[in-house]
């Protein structure tokens, strides 16, 4: 490994066994994310964060790094939905909808776990931290959308059950700009080490493989 590749993958700061958590990447079969509409998104580079993340889930897979997916559901009804709809958003991520499904994109094995939401953070409500504590994770890496919302309070509560939080700042997008940075300097208030790159992650990927072949935990 390059001292250069040596710098990144310190600049990952993951600690133990590392999980990644991909956020809310839905859309079925369409082009564009759930509900444009619905869901206000003014950020650019939507194509290069794409790309970011796929391969992110192959080199994860390949590394033994558990993947688990996240997904938004919501009854047709909006019987579950809560306060969600008095905000900035319009009904989002219903049942059946086609474009609530995740991205086609994407290809959730079946060995990997999906887990349906309700409400923002990934872990209210769910079997996630079961799934953690299955993994035995000891650091969570958050890719998905969006910054300002799911991804900060899931970063939130994995904080608030002593997990290491890495946010890659390039495979999340927010709301807006603004509303991203905010939010990412929220987290990084959290956990100083918090905001990472996708490239600190392949490199420390990069270090595992030259320390030896990774070891998956299940």
């Amino acid at each position: 490994m390059t001292d250069t590749a040596a710098s990144s993958a310190d600049a990952a700061h993951i600690v133990g066994a590392p999980v990644l958590i991909v956020v809310d990447i839905q859309g079925g079969a369409g082009q564009t994310p759930p509900d444009q509409a619905a869901i206000p998104i003014h950020m650019p580079g939507r194509e290069e964060r794409r790309a970011r993340v796929r391969r992110l889930v192959d080199r994860c897979r390949d590394a033994g790094i558990p993947v688990v997916w996240i997904q938004e559901v919501h009854k047709r009804s909006l019987i579950d939905i809560g306060r969600e709809l008095d905000g900035s958003e319009g009904p989002h991520c219903l049942e059946g909808a086609p474009d609530t499904e995740i991205a086609a994109w994407l290809d959730p094995q079946p060995e990997e776990f999906v887990i349906r939401k309700r409400r923002y953070s990934a872990f209210f409500g769910t079997e996630l931290e079961i799934v953690l504590k299955a993994y035995k994770a000891d650091t969570v890496l958050l890719v998905g959308g969006l910054t300002d919302v799911c991804i900060q309070y899931t970063a939130v509560d994995a904080h608030q059950h002593d997990y290491r939080v890495r946010v890659l700042t390039d495979c999340v997008a927010g709301s807006t700009q603004q509303a991203h940075d905010s939010a990412l300097a929220a987290v990084r208030y959290l956990q100083r080490d918090a905001l990472v790159t996708a490239g600190d992650v392949h490199a420390y990927i990069d270090s595992r493989v030259d320390a030896g072949p990774a070891r998956a935990r299940a």
